[in-house]
């Protein structure tokens, strides 16, 4: 049985514990969880995971695999720490690794400990393509990722265009996902995962739209090289929790770990 823990208990945390709980998952047990204070989840109290404020508890745990649910500066609090306690670590915050010594230190991390660094797929599709591309020419990687102005609510948009008035989709950033990976960690981590699948943070383009014309996250992809060329485009239903993520984040932390215990893989 894979003993899994999880950083951070929100929307996504939330949904993957469910998940396993409901045996959607082959071969797992949430063992435990690591929150900022442990005492405001009392209703997790009667449930048989550890739920701990205690870093130390947490990772002597014993864990098969770490889950990062909680955002950039979790990846750069923990990411180097669960893999040398002997934990592969599955981050959502894809986005942080638009640091190049972040990202260079967790991989040669993940090489020294025998341990992996897996990045769902997530918010996104399409990334075993754009990957299996890459080994040959890529000439070019575009994301183009639209939301409705709820999605946009505390973020840098709401100084770029009013969300309670707008009529017509608005382009808020157009330039390099190493940039739009800084300028909005919470909606553009697609656009990291993308970028370390392909051609790399600097040479891949992003375009982000407030779109009062769409219900839905929407990512549309275009690449092109050797292999022909792919346009893609995925819908993702906003989270009631949280708009700025989508219910597939957790399905896809899933189908990760699915990879780690199944017989069989698909779409890698």
């Amino acid at each position: 049985m894979l003993k899994v823990g999880l950083i951070g208990y929100g929307a996504i945390g939330k949904d993957v514990v469910s998940y396993i709980k409901e045996d959607k998952v082959e071969g797992t047990e949430v063992h435990a969880i690591l929150v900022r204070n442990s005492e405001q989840y009392e209703e997790l109290k009667t449930e048989s995971f550890m739920v701990r404020d205690s870093e130390e508890t947490f990772f002597s745990s014993g864990l098969d695999v770490i889950i990062e649910c909680a955002g950039h500066d979790a990846v750069y609090q923990y990411a180097v720490k669960s893999l040398s306690t002997g934990s592969h670590f599955i981050t959502v915050s894809v986005g942080a690794f638009s640091d190049v010594e972040l990202y260079e230190e967790v991989v040669e991390a993940a090489r020294k400990y025998g341990r992996k660094l897996i990045l769902p797929s997530a918010a996104i599709g399409g990334l075993d393509r754009i990957a299996a591309s890459s080994i040959n020419e890529l000439d070019e990687v575009k994301l183009i990722t639209r939301k409705p102005p709820e999605a946009w609510r505390g973020t840098v948009a709401e100084a770029k265009v009013d969300l309670d008035t707008i009529k017509e989709e608005f382009t808020i950033y157009e330039g390099t996902a190493r940039e739009s990976a800084k300028l909005f960690p919470q909606s553009t981590n697609v656009s990291a995962a993308l970028s370390i699948a392909g051609v790399g943070f600097d040479q891949t383009k992003v375009q982000v739209l407030v779109d009062p014309g769409v219900k839905n996250n929407t990512h549309q992809i275009v690449a092109k090289g050797y292999f022909g060329e792919v346009e893609l485009t995925i819908q993702n239903t906003p989270s009631a929790d949280n708009p700025k993520s989508g219910y597939i984040v957790a399905m896809s932390i899933c189908k990760a770990l699915n990879n780690l215990t199944s017989p069989v893989v698909i779409g890698i």
